[in-house]
């Protein structure tokens, strides 16, 4: 016998098949409007398939539903979840109005019931991001202990979720973090609601990462991924959680997809605050490869919506050479930085400009800050940033010697996070450090060895600093080439089309085509097979 839409849509609900369980409920109450139950499947359904305005109506129906009824219990769940649901898009005002129905039924009926827990969380909530870590604690554990006596695992869940936040936020980090992990064990288990999994997933992934907890951040994101791709029809990393997805994938070199990924989120975030966020990393990514007119695009952006655009701004201008103006920036934003992470995620920019500009005292200063917050935090990425500016330091200093023990250790630090970009920095402050002991052997090694790493991660200005580094951009030898010209002829020569070299490249197949047609013209030379002999002559492959 044939299902009707309705039937269909609630068997497609318990299997979690997002995108069919929307289509079916909502044919379903266009042939007749669904009962209060069922629209609260159908408000589920659509949050997770990604109709943000369609989850908000039927919640508001499902509400209305419920109080025809006189489940005054029911009607305060469905108001909150339309309130949290719009209070996460920036619709503050939208959304904090149904939260205050919710709590003013609670109020006039003084009813015993697990919702008045779950009412309780949106003003903890708010307490948390006003900056009261100590106040918002007792109010998330009050929430927990109705959790608790009604065995409730979601309201449970959110309650360990946000003590953990309160207690990093207050610096606890040791004691905040068995929170998370206990609210992830709830999720992981299927103890709770699909919308609270996903809450919990970004929730803690954001954490792991304000706190620089990368294997917990790469963990728990891994296990996100593997929950989307179990329900059919599910928007996957939504919110922060896509941008958190964006800052790993750019730390490990998969550029191209955090290209893609940050793409995504700000079309994901359009309109929202946390959209500031996501520029930023599209204006990194971009300082990285080399654009820097649409990374300054991307910063400006990126502040226009309430995020700090330092320090990536502040080393598009060290990358423009404009090393007055880029010193100014990082040190304002260095002195408003407050508390252990901020500053963490400013120092080693600090450090990196500050020699620059020729100021060792400072950049020694605060190289010793960021290993003293290393430290504190214990956290592998910041020990791998602490000893890459000890290193730089002591370079700059003229300590060569004791600089490569500071190196050495920074590199196998970022080997073991994965993080080639990092590592083939480091490399080439080895290779400076290897010049100036008089090791030319070991000098020349490390980099073309950091060369042929920031090559594959297409990092052009990084790039075009290596090849002064190791001579081959002030000898000049071919024929007049630019460096990117030079890393194109040698594509050529490896049998590569253009179409491929754009790829390798993240750039244009008519750049390409401009490039190739430049490499023949200066070198005298008709033919790809021409060209790649004349790369083999010259040792560039």
């Amino acid at each position: 016998m044939k299902l009707d839409h309705l039937e269909q849509g609630r068997l497609a609900s318990s299997r979690q098949a997002w995108g069919d369980a929307f289509a079916q409920l909502s044919a379903a109450d266009r042939g007749s409007p669904l009962e209060p139950a069922d629209l609260e499947r159908l408000a589920v359904a659509a949050d997770l398939a990604g109709d943000d305005e369609a989850s908000a109506d039927a919640w508001a129906r499902a509400h209305h539903g419920h109080m025809r009824a006189g489940d005054i219990p029911g009607a305060v769940r469905a108001a909150f979840w339309a309130g949290m649901g719009l209070i996460e898009r920036g619709e503050m005002a939208r959304g904090g109005g149904w939260i205050a129905r919710g709590r003013r039924l609670l109020e006039e009926t003084q009813l015993d019931c697990v919702e008045q827990g779950f009412a309780l969380i949106p003003t903890a909530l708010q307490t948390l991001m006003q900056g009261d870590a100590a106040g918002a604690f007792p109010i998330f554990e009050q929430a927990g202990t109705v959790g608790d006596r009604f065995g409730d695992p979601d309201l449970m869940t959110l309650s360990r979720l946000g003590r953990g936040q309160s207690l990093i936020m207050m610096g606890k980090i040791a004691d905040g973090v068995p929170w998370l992990d206990e609210a992830m064990v709830a999720v992981t288990a299927g103890e709770v609601s699909p919308v609270i999994a996903g809450i919990v997933y970004c929730a803690v992934i954001e954490a792991c990462q304000e706190i620089f907890d990368l294997r917990r951040a790469q963990e728990w994101t891994a296990a996100l991924t593997r929950w989307c791709d179990a329900q059919p029809g599910l928007v996957p990393f939504r919110g922060q959680c896509m941008v958190h997805r964006t800052e790993i994938m750019l730390l490990h070199g998969a550029w191209r997809d955090a290209v893609d990924e940050a793409q995504r989120a700000c079309e994901r975030l359009s309109g929202q605050p946390a959209v500031g966020s996501a520029l930023y990393q599209q204006a990194e990514l971009e300082r990285l490869r080399g654009d820097f007119a649409k990374a300054e695009d991307g910063y400006r952006q990126a502040s226009d919506w309430g995020r700090n655009p330092q320090p990536g701004l502040a080393l598009l201008r060290l990358a423009q050479g404009q090393v007055d103006s880029s010193v100014a920036a990082i040190r304002l934003a260095l002195d408003e930085a407050e508390g252990l992470v901020a500053r963490a995620r400013m120092l080693p920019a600090y450090v990196e400009i500050a020699l620059a500009g020729g100021d060792t005292g400072s950049a020694a200063a605060a190289a010793n800050e960021l290993t003293e917050i290393a430290a504190a935090l214990d956290a592998p990425l910041l020990h791998a940033a602490a000893a890459q500016a000890r290193g730089a330091v002591l370079l700059a200093e003229g300590k060569a010697r004791v600089a490569l023990d500071a190196l050495r250790v920074a590199h196998k630090l970022w080997q073991e996070i994965e993080a080639p970009y990092e590592a083939a920095r480091v490399r080439a402050l080895i290779g400076r450090a290897c010049r100036e002991l008089g090791d030319e052997d070991s000098a020349a090694m490390e980099l073309d060895s950091a060369r042929r790493a920031l090559e594959q991660l297409g990092a052009g200005p990084d790039l075009a600093r290596m090849q002064e580094l190791s001579g081959t951009a002030s000898a000049k030898p071919v024929g007049g080439l630019t460096a990117r010209e030079v890393e194109v002829l040698r594509l050529v020569a490896s049998g590569k089309r253009n179409r491929a070299i754009a790829e390798k490249l993240v750039i244009s197949e008519k750049t390409v085509a401009r490039h190739v047609s430049n490499i023949f013209t200066k070198l005298g030379l008709s033919s790809r097979s021409a060209a790649t002999a004349y790369a083999y002559e010259h040792d560039l492959v």
